[in-house]
């Protein structure tokens, strides 16, 4: 594995953590700007560091170890988001698969909804 992609995975690894120790769930959910926060500052960019590592310009192999933090990294965001909706989830998203929906909604908002089921709708 590169050293970028392990300098890079680390760092996210790190803020999905430190997200997770700051974070404090909403008193009147939903807090929509929080909830794409994470989506904008972190899942969408572990989901675009896998992309640009396999498809980009710097294509590289993910160690089993970068791999499964990068995804727990990713899955912890997506958790950050939800209890922003006043869901609480435990996803288990491969970031595969967030990837795959990612290129295809061009939205990481979008990937977020359909990979969670939440919000429920537009009006949630």
């Amino acid at each position: 594995m590169e050293e970028w992609v392990a300098r890079e995975v680390g760092e996210l690894v790190s803020r999905a953590e430190a997200d997770r120790e700051a974070f404090d769930p909403p008193d009147d959910p939903p807090e929509v700007e929080k909830a794409l926060s994470y989506l904008r500052e972190g899942a969408g960019q572990a989901i675009w560091l896998y992309v640009e590592g396999r498809t980009g310009g710097r294509y590289t192999e993910f160690s089993p170890e970068a791999f499964s933090r990068l995804e727990g990294a990713m899955n912890e965001w997506f958790s950050l988001y939800t209890a922003c909706y006043g869901v609480e989830t435990d996803p288990e998203v491969s970031i595969r698969t967030a990837a795959e929906a990612l290129i295809e909604t061009e939205n990481v908002h979008d990937t977020a909804r359909i990979l969670t089921g939440v919000p429920r709708s537009d009006n949630d």
